[in-house]
């Protein structure tokens, strides 16, 4: 295998692009001696002359085994730059996050991280996915899930999110519902995701096991149902946030006794985090705060 070293590349695309030794040594800052040692140590390295030398004023002449090295060379030369350049972006917050993230998250928390990472660092690239349900880590470098998850991670608790029941003006009077009122009623329900399969046993510790109707993934959807009066639904406040929901004349929200609640969780790899990821994770938790202060 031929090692060369990127420096003895750089002396001999000098010499290129200059015409003589002399020239390339003033370029680069060196002696003409300096500069014929690198050449040596080259050829050394690839077994043969990578230039013919007529002496004097004349310009060096590449030999065809020159013309090999220094065509790959550059090649190299510019994979390496770019090395430096990723290395010191990478260092400097513009490098790639993976992060793993559900409906709520991506609707209510991600936008205004996304945003200010952007804004902080405009080269940075940030890809979402949602989130596996059996909550494996994998290769992403952050993961949003609502529990705590075991295993060689770190996390940090972002907000607890209280469980709210939706249902249709004049269904209930105000204040909080029991919830073995919910018990044989028609509901909506998202699909068997986490949080549900939670939700469902929540509710079942409580004697309610409603009457699913109708299943959607989607928390609009799951809204648009109840306005139509398909049945009732119990969604986290996160989901809520900022929908038309709370000032809906077709839709009442109330509070659930006993108040089921999940907790939302981000959680990353033990291990040194690049700078693009811990500014996401202050950023995160940060947005996590104010929105425990703001009105639903």
């Amino acid at each position: 295998m031929v090692e060369v070293e990127l420096r003895h590349l750089t002396t001999m695309a000098a010499i290129v692009e200059e015409g003589t030794f002399g020239r390339a040594a003033v370029r680069l800052g060196y002696t003409q001696s300096t500069i014929s040692q690198q050449i040596a140590a080259l050829e050394r390295s690839v077994g043969g002359p990578v230039f013919e030398r007529p002496g004097g004023p004349k310009p060096v002449r590449v030999t065809p085994l020159g013309a090999v090295v220094l065509e790959q060379g550059r090649d190299l030369l510019a994979k390496a730059e770019e090395l430096a350049d990723a290395v010191e972006r990478f260092k400097a917050g513009d490098g790639r996050i993976d992060v793993g993230t559900f409906q709520s998250v991506s609707n209510v928390i991600l936008p205004s991280v996304v945003r200010r990472l952007r804004d902080e660092h405009p080269g940075c690239e940030i890809r979402l996915s949602e989130v596996p349900v059996d909550a494996q880590i994998g290769g992403l470098d952050l993961l949003f899930f609502d529990g705590p998850i075991d295993g060689d991670l770190e996390r940090v608790k972002l907000v607890d999110d209280p469980y709210l029941l939706v249902a249709r003006p004049g269904d209930f009077a105000g204040g909080p519902v029991r919830l073995e009122l919910l018990d044989g009623r028609p509901m909506v329900g998202c699909h068997a995701t986490c949080d549900q399969q939670w939700m469902d046993r929540a509710l079942a510790d409580a004697g309610a096991r409603p009457r699913i109707v109708f299943r959607s993934p989607g928390n609009e959807t799951i809204l648009s149902m109840v306005r139509a009066g398909l049945g009732w639904a119990v969604l986290p406040w996160l989901a809520l946030h900022g929908s038309d929901a709370w000032s809906d004349d077709r839709l009442t929200i109330h509070e659930l006794q006993p108040a089921p609640a999940r907790e939302i969780y981000l959680h990353w790899p033990t291990r040194s985090q690049s700078p693009l990821a811990v500014r996401a994770i202050e950023i995160a938790t940060e947005v996590a705060a104010d929105l425990t202060r703001a009105p639903g």
